[in-house]
């Protein structure tokens, strides 16, 4: 198969750590331009410099995801700078579990405004470029918890579960617009994820988890390549995977 990312345009949220930092060096690698959003700017930007040194084109723009003007504007920075956007990797997400009697509620709201309304802000600053263009991808990730839950994780598995149903709603809608769309379900990857539970109830089991069986955050990359990469019409839709060992 030829390298079909050589040239793309991608923006990805959650770009300074974990998953988007992973993704984010295999693309440039393989010849994308990558625009990278995120909070922690520092971080971006010596990611920048690194993919930059190596010979890669790469923008930091500091993003927060649940400020629709920020998404916004990460969006414009990549259609103004290279006048296209082929890809955006809906990426910025975040797991405070807990049980529910626990009524952490900070944290309920700020999972919904992150792992989803951080979701519909990406995809409605991608839609407008990508339908004047006839042509794009739109990548969204949730996760294992998107499919199953388990006591603690009712609420991130909720917003994960959301993500699964927007982007089944949106791949139908932007048939028109020869859009393709991508779910991406990790298992149990190595980042920083497991550092967001506090609850005592919850955080032992997650870290245990993670400890036993997580796979390096190279393999979400390499699943979000296998999705970018095929031939302009063939639509990869959704993608489930795990550690060879997680049982959940």
């Amino acid at each position: 198969m030829k390298n079909n990312l050589t040239g793309k345009i991608v923006v990805i949220t959650g770009a300074s750590s974990g998953l988007g930092e992973a993704a984010a060096r295999l693309l440039s690698a393989e010849g994308a331009t990558v625009v990278l959003g995120a909070r922690r700017v520092d971080r971006l930007e010596a990611l920048v410099q690194e993919l930059t040194a190596k010979g890669g084109r790469a923008v930091a723009v500091a993003t927060d995801v649940t400020n629709r003007a920020e998404v916004q504007k990460l969006v414009d920075t990549a259609v103004h700078q290279f006048g296209r956007l082929d890809v955006i990797i809906n990426n910025a997400g975040l797991m405070p579990q807990s049980l529910l009697e626990n009524l952490r509620v900070e944290d309920w709201d700020r999972m919904i405004d992150v792992n989803i309304k951080g979701v519909l802000y990406g995809i409605a600053a991608a839609l407008p470029p990508m339908k004047r263009q006839k042509s794009g991808h739109i990548i969204n990730v949730s996760s294992v918890a998107g499919h199953k839950v388990g006591p603690g994780g009712a609420v991130y598995s909720a917003t994960k579960h959301a993500v699964r149903v927007l982007s089944e709603g949106l791949r139908m809608e932007v048939k028109p617009h020869n859009i393709r769309t991508t779910i991406i379900s990790p298992g149990a990857v190595a980042t920083e994820l497991p550092d967001s539970v506090t609850d005592p109830a919850v955080a032992p089991r997650i870290r245990k988890l993670y400890q036993e069986v997580a796979i390096p955050a190279d393999s979400f990359a390499r699943a979000v390549a296998f999705a970018m990469n095929q031939p302009d019409d063939v639509d990869i839709n959704e993608i489930l995977f795990r550690p060879t060992r997680q049982e959940y």
